[in-house]
């Protein structure tokens, strides 16, 4: 069995092949987001503390958190569920996944080192990976660089390198800033406000003309019954 060891704080990622039973029964029947001390690795995992995140099995299904047992199981997936994209509007689909249990039929099992021992691990913890892509929303790039309100957040997004061409200028890819308030996004605001007032007093101003017109008609109403009341008795008074 495999396993992948993946170390947050540097981004960098392990991968040892390990096929003695012993070191590998501390994972067996622990679930996933279970914690496990790596002391049975070797003297310089000491310390160590690894989390189960997931795995796959020798024919490449992939545990997934919640399904209690060791084996492959047929679920029947719909939109909001884990491993599934839903191609078409009410789309269900029955596919194969394995259990969030863990037992030797993996091939390949991911741990996260969640607490670091005394000694460092080459290649996990001795060097940083550099990031690829850098934050995209306004909030992060702030808290990256440590900026105020007052900064420019446009000056301070992450260019990332393209591979250069042969004979062409070295070319860069920036994402697109989200959550940034520009004055068109101020002015647009601005403008959706003004609207808004302008139908809540429309709205206003046309509720008082209906209930205007509505007290008119309930006294012309009004009148017109009173009217035929009086001439009724008129009648009656006269053939008397």
């Amino acid at each position: 069995m495999k396993l992948n060891i993946a170390y947050p704080a540097t981004g960098c990622q392990k991968l040892l092949k390990i096929d003695d039973e012993k070191i590998l029964s501390m994972f067996y029947d622990k679930r996933i987001s279970q914690e496990v001390p790596a002391d049975r690795l070797g003297d310089e995992w000491k310390g160590y503390i690894l989390r189960i995140s997931g795995g796959n099995d020798l024919q490449g299904f992939c545990m997934m958190q919640g399904v209690l047992t060791n084996t492959r199981v047929r679920l029947l997936f719909k939109k909001g569920m884990p491993n599934f994209t839903e191609k078409r509007n009410g789309l269900r689909k029955r596919k194969s996944v394995r259990g969030c249990i863990v037992d030797s039929q993996l091939s390949v099992l991911d741990l996260v080192v969640v607490r670091k021992g005394e000694q460092e691990i080459p290649g996990l913890t001795d060097s940083t990976a550099p990031r690829r892509l850098g934050p995209k929303r306004v909030g992060k790039i702030r808290k990256l660089f440590n900026l105020s309100k007052e900064d420019d957040v446009r000056q301070y997004v992450v260019h990332r390198p393209l591979p250069e061409k042969d004979g062409k200028k070295a070319r860069s890819k920036a994402p697109k800033i989200q959550r940034l308030v520009t004055p068109a996004r101020i002015q647009r605001k601005r403008k959706v406000l003004a609207l808004k007032k302008h139908r809540s007093e429309k709205n206003k101003l046309d509720a008082a003309e209906y209930a205007k017109l509505l007290a008119k008609r309930q006294k012309e109403k009004r009148q017109a019954l009173i009217s035929r009341r009086r001439s009724s008795n008129r009648t009656s008074t006269s053939s008397a």
